[in-house]
């Protein structure tokens, strides 16, 4: 048996890694029970016999649905729980980008003429996995709510131990989707099948790590870029990973994501043929975004300025906290041109976005 999780918290918080925070914690002896039945189960069968045996799931709950507000530690405590999972037969996914490759699964399934495509897909998430860990569970697109209940169904028929983050109770998801009422057996079967546990922390640790810190660094260079590096380190602990949102048939590319934080630069979001339907799908996966190397705007980037305005708009109403570079003050980026006069809202938005308490305590966030 591997050490506990609590003492291995224990150890990074006399090492001053963490902060002692008693909901973390108390969290953390719920994953430890959980990480003791996966560590005691028997291991599934391997061999052609395999494939003719229905899989025994396991009695009671099937893993842990931690929620709570942005910066509170849910993604470090499924981190933790991950690494030390007693088993190589797991796997750690964003949700949206899992959601992504069940419907491109779906889609070649239908190709073969299957009458249900559900199935084989499940099967083959489940073939020789025992957990699955997510971050970020939420639900925004009809297609992903009308068949999240069956494929997780097969899921837990086949035994497979899931463990995921979000930022909202089950209850909340899909709220006022579309109709909702098809979606809503997914919810009981979550509520049946884990253990729903509201991480109550004390602090929020992104926002603690950023007060009293800027947020908006400029001019443009290499004491910008070096600050900000500093902050991206500090806030993931040098992980991240790649997120692609896909919407109506685009892809909007994240390189640098971790734990609901995304880096990535002006032109990558500005300069490219993108609407206010990316901005959204981004607001909906991330809750903090680095955003660098915003230029002065002019005429001849009238475009950029547009696509801009309607980022900071996306940002601004759903909360999203921003640190950014920029080559010039907020006022000063966009001073001639169609559309400059508005410019000014823009400019106040990202002026009252610097604030250390902006975005505290607003629903969105929580």
């Amino acid at each position: 048996m591997g050490q506990h999780l609590q003492a291995i918290y224990d150890t990074r918080v006399a090492e001053g890694l963490l902060r002692p925070d008693p909901a973390q914690r108390a969290a953390l002896l719920r994953l430890e029970a959980l990480r003791e039945r996966l560590e005691n189960r028997p291991k599934p069968k391997s061999g052609l016999l395999s494939r003719f045996l229905k899989p025994e799931a396991p009695e009671g709950t099937q893993g842990m649905y931690l929620w709570g507000g942005v910066g509170r530690g849910k993604s470090m405590l499924m981190d933790l729980f991950y690494q030390h999972a007693p088993t190589t037969q797991k796997r750690r996914v964003h949700f949206h980008a899992f959601m992504q490759e069940v419907q491109a699964a779906l889609h070649e399934a239908r190709k073969t003429g299957v009458d249900d495509a559900i199935k084989p897909v499940a099967e083959g998430i489940a073939t020789d996995l025992r957990l699955l860990c997510f971050d970020e569970m939420q639900i925004t697109d009809i297609a992903d709510a009308m068949i999240v209940g069956r494929l997780f169904e097969k899921l837990f028929a086949a035994g497979v131990i899931v463990v995921t983050t979000s930022n909202r109770p089950p209850s909340d998801l899909y709220k006022d989707g579309l109709n909702r009422q098809l979606f809503v057996p997914f919810i009981k079967l979550l509520e049946e099948r884990l253990e729903v546990d509201q991480l109550d922390a004390m602090t929020d640790y992104r926002q603690d790590r950023l007060a009293g810190s800027p947020v908006y660094f400029t001019p443009l260079g290499a004491q910008a870029t070096q600050a900000i590096d500093g902050i991206w380190q500090d806030l993931t602990g040098g992980r991240e990973e790649e997120l692609c949102l896909e919407v109506k048939g685009r892809e909007v590319h994240l390189p640098r994501y971790w734990a609901g934080m995304a880096r990535t630069s002006f032109w990558d979001l500005c300069g490219k043929p993108l609407g206010p339907a990316d901005y959204l799908a981004l607001v909906g996966a991330v809750k903090l975004l680095v955003l660098e190397g915003i230029p002065r705007l002019d005429a001849t980037k009238f475009n950029e300025a547009k696509r801009f305005v309607t980022l900071v708009d996306a940002l601004y109403e759903g909360h999203v906290r921003l640190i950014c570079s920029a080559e010039d003050e907020p006022d000063r980026l966009y001073l001639e041109g169609s559309g400059s006069f508005e410019f000014e809202r823009t400019a106040s938005r990202l002026r009252e976005m610097q604030g250390a308490d902006w975005g505290t305590g607003r629903d969105a966030l929580g």
